[in-house]
């Protein structure tokens, strides 16, 4: 049976919900996509879903299993599309979502940038924290942090970040440092509203397991920049994100505590509705979120330090490819920025996973 074919109906399953939703839109009957997908688990060796009459539920290896092959898909949809293309330009208004804070800081500035390498493409930024419907709302492109519950949208992991909990030095020294995360439920917390992410509570890692503590807020703010200013003040403890409190670490205005206690970094990802065909400008917009955000030095920088762009600026987004090369470290590189990825994707799909996720 043709593995590509089983992929390509896993992840229309997993988008649609059901067996017959499927079957309609290929016009076969239900039993040809479950023999699909009995084949996929057969071959896999483990259960990627839960079938009953009723519902259709992923294991935990099959919602690993569905974020590779999505990305795997697309980035072979973009690999035609870019030989289609072939010498075209990015053309036409690329509709962009993203928080405000992070926005502001790490997205906005890269439109200038991108749009002097594709001059004939318009942007419109909506920089909220809310969460947008991209279906609904016709928008191409959202930048997401965390974790990712609506397995329908397509995702590409751009980078890493990660959240810590800070006070100024006059809070410590008035209140105490808390020696453990149960130790914030008798602190003066800052925390997000309640209908934010941060309700479900702060997170940490204690003797290897993960713990999630829901803590009462001694004030709340729907703003994570004026969280910070308050924590700079002295008001209480703030659980944000690194690159939010980076410089205020370095010249000592905040201390992080807990620092033994931190959980796992947090994917920053770029998130699109399931298209056949991703636009050009789409494409080029989240390479180079993909380029700058992968570079530790932009990290180090506070955000200041723009990576090169692997060719020419007027070369970029045109079509124009050149000479594949090696990187030193062994990385995939080429003059096509889409091209970066490709080597290491082809290889998951066809020698199976290749390491743990990167979550």
């Amino acid at each position: 049976m043709d593995r590509f074919k089983e992929i390509e109906s896993f992840v229309s399953v997993a988008a649609h919900g059901s067996l017959s939703a499927v079957a309609k839109l290929e016009g076969v009957q239900p039993a040809v996509i479950g023999r699909r997908m009995d084949a996929l688990e057969e071959r896999l060796g483990v259960k990627l879903m839960l079938r009953t009459t009723r519902k259709l539920t992923l294991t935990h290896e099959g919602s690993a299993y569905l974020e590779d092959c999505q990305r795997i898909l697309n980035e072979l949809a973009s690999a035609d599309a870019a030989v289609t293309a072939g010498g075209a330009r990015a053309t036409g208004l690329l509709r962009v979502s993203a928080p405000a804070g992070f926005g502001r800081r790490h997205v906005a500035p890269l439109v200038k940038r991108f749009m002097a390498l594709n001059p004939e493409v318009k942007i419109s930024l909506d920089l909220t924290d809310r969460m947008v419907d991209l279906v609904n709302e016709n928008v191409d492109c959202a930048v997401r942090i965390g974790s990712l519950p609506d397995s329908s949208m397509i995702s590409i992991k751009l980078g890493e970040t990660r959240r810590v909990v800070v006070a100024s030095p006059d809070y410590l020294a008035r209140f105490g440092k808390p020696g453990h995360p149960y130790d914030l439920l008798q602190h003066r917390c800052l925390g997000l509203g309640p209908n934010r992410s941060q309700a479900r509570g702060w997170s940490f890692m204690a003797h290897g397991e993960p713990i999630t503590l829901r803590i009462t807020h001694l004030v709340e703010c729907n703003d994570g920049a004026v969280l910070r200013d308050w924590a700079l003040s002295g008001l209480g403890l703030a659980w944000r994100s690194y690159w939010e409190v980076r410089e205020d670490l370095a010249n000592g205005a905040l201390v992080e505590v807990l620092g033994d206690f931190a959980a796992p970094p947090m994917g920053i990802y770029a998130l699109f509705p399931q298209r056949r065909h991703l636009p050009l400008r789409v494409r080029l917009f989240v390479d180079l979120l993909k380029l700058t955000y992968g570079d530790l030095a932009y990290w180090e920088s506070g955000g200041t330090f723009i990576p090169d762009l692997p060719q020419p600026i007027e070369d970029y987004g045109r079509g124009n490819k050149k000479a594949a090369r090696r990187e030193p470290g062994g990385f995939f590189n080429s003059a096509d920025p889409l091209l970066r990825v490709r080597s290491i994707s082809v290889e998951l799909l066809f020698f199976g996973r290749t390491g743990q996720r990167g979550h």
